[in-house]
């Protein structure tokens, strides 16, 4: 049915990939190394891949050069395919990463930090995934170790001993740290196979893998960021299908403690704005009402049709119970003139007042045709404006899909029409199993999962009938201030359930004196 094997939301358990040593691999693989001012541990990182059990003619190093000072320079002990490139433009992690993704000439890009020791077969262990999809994201498993010992050692002797199996033993007596909250992530969710969709929030890059063609079809890196940047690039690889996988046999070790581990509640501080603005899967991190973020959690698509009808759709869903959403509502807008017409009599008079209607609503865009993709977590494609959610409606559909992981709820109408919403992974894995003539549907059902409702049973009304509050402020003349003040509290009392009284007025003789005496 696919072309190659499905598995099922995180489940990358159904995979079985080849014995290590036992296999015959075909695919190159790119080790991209960005480096700022990384010159002690380096030589060392090399030495570790020049050890590799990985075929060296399938196997090419790239170390990005994040402009280190003085320049990074290629030690002598290094893998036979190693080159160098300098950052000319921007800086930071994500933005070396993401250059040397552009230059590798590998099928495989395998992220690794300039502080890592790789044991000898950690590239092949990340290699054995992508020969059997081309959506694995897998990740290896790390100790944290003081370096120490390591530095004074002759990079060529390091070499020599991981290429002979002894990487574990570098570092005898030496107290060994692990990624903590990533194990303990991973104990609670049988190493993610459970995790579904929150699978992505676990991906930690200096040990990550991709396929090139899965990278290059996510957003990649994020170049502005400069922290977080993994976090965010589990979002762009989930988004385009990506299946996360733990191996605890790409092993590593992490030469001294990271930034994250020396500095977490800094981290976390700085990182905060910046997730919660580009990662909707991050929920906790967002408010539930009153803000708009760069990428939303949710993306509603819907053509434009009769003006009453369409303004009341797209008003119902302003108005529901998910704020952090964009409404993208295809229609003609070219047409929109401003040649003089009879206003009432304008051939383009439906498509002028929906035009008018979200010209400047910043969560409505205007667009000429349907988008291929979009970067939120979940799409509703309404088929037409029919029907109308209510408040609560769309919300609980999505936690409906948040609770079972499912890939798409289908909503039918009487009238055979069918709405959409689906997990914007969920439809991007399907794309990269389908070989053409599969059934879409079957697909993502076997992938993710599929559930059926009838519209109208899930909070769905006849767009006549769904109303939407609008002000009113009847002409009165002005009210005395005393009794304003009144329903002012009433009304802060209704909605908190606080009695606000106001301050008790003090005594008259206790009552501050001013000048001379006089009462103020």
């Amino acid at each position: 049915m696919a072309r190659q094997p499905v598995v099922r939301a995180n489940d990358w358990g159904s995979l079985t990939p080849a014995t290590l040593g036992a296999w015959e691999p075909t695919k190159s693989v790119t080790v991209v190394v960005p480096t700022f001012n990384y010159q002690r541990t380096l030589p060392y990182v090399l030495a570790g891949l020049a050890a590799q059990s990985y075929p060296s003619h399938l196997l090419e190093v790239l170390v990005v050069d994040d402009q280190s000072s003085p320049a990074q320079e290629l030690p002598e002990v290094r893998p036979d395919n190693t080159r160098i490139i300098r950052v000319e433009d921007g800086w930071g992690r994500a933005n070396a990463c993401h250059l040397g993704a552009l230059a590798a000439e590998g099928e495989i890009l395998h992220w690794y930090d300039a502080d890592m020791l790789a044991h000898r077969e950690e590239v092949e262990a990340h290699a054995r995934w992508h020969h059997l999809v081309d959506y694995a994201v897998p990740g290896g498993h790390k100790l944290f170790v003081d370096p120490t010992s390591l530095l004074g050692s002759d990079p060529a002797s390091v070499r020599d001993r991981i290429a002979a199996g002894e990487a574990a033993d570098l570092f005898p007596g030496e107290e060994h740290e692990p990624h903590q909250w990533v194990e303990d992530y991973w104990a609670k969710t049988d190493d993610l196979r459970t995790a579904g969709p929150r699978a992505q929030r676990f991906h930690i890059g200096m040990t990550g893998s991709v396929t090139k063609d899965l990278y290059l079809d996510s957003d990649g890196f994020d170049v502005t960021l400069r922290l977080g940047e993994d976090m965010h690039l589990g979002h762009s690889l989930a988004q385009a299908g990506g299946v996360f996988v733990v191996d605890r046999e790409a092993r590593s070790w992490h030469l001294g403690r990271s930034q994250v581990l020396r500095r977490a509640e800094q981290v976390n501080r700085y990182n905060d704005p910046y997730l919660a603005d580009l990662v909707p899967t991050m929920r906790p991190k967002r408010n539930k009402r009153g803000r708009a973020y760069q990428v939303p959690y949710l993306e509603v698509v819907l053509t434009t049709g009769p003006a009453d009808e369409t303004i009341r759709v797209v008003d119902a869903l302003l108005d529901g119970d998910v704020p952090d959403l964009r409404v993208t509502i295809v229609g003609p807008w070219g047409e929109v003139h401003e040649d003089r017409v009879q206003p009432v009599e304008d051939p383009v008079l439906e498509t002028r007042l929906v035009h008018r209607s979200y010209l400047h609503e910043p969560r409505v865009r205007l667009v000429e045709s349907a988008p291929d993709g979009s970067d939120a977590e979940f799409v509703l494609t309404l088929p037409d404006v029919s029907l109308a959610p209510l408040p609560a409606a769309v919300a609980a559909l999505l936690d409906d899909l948040e609770r079972t992981h499912h890939g798409a709820r289908l909503l039918s109408y009487d009238s055979g029409a069918v709405a959409r919403l689906e997990r914007t992974a969920a439809r991007a894995r399907v794309g990269r199993l389908s070989d053409g003539g599969d059934d879409h549907d079957a697909l993502l059902d076997e992938s993710f999962g599929v559930k059926t409702y009838d519209a109208t049973s899930v909070g769905f009304v006849p767009v006549a009938d769904r109303e939407v509050e609008r002000f009113i402020l009847p002409a009165r003349p002005p009210m005395d201030p005393d009794k304003s003040e009144t329903k002012l509290r009433r009304t802060l009392e209704k909605a908190t359930g606080e009695v606000r009284t106001p301050p008790a007025q003090a005594p008259a003789e206790e009552q501050k004196r001013g000048l001379f005496g006089r009462k103020k």
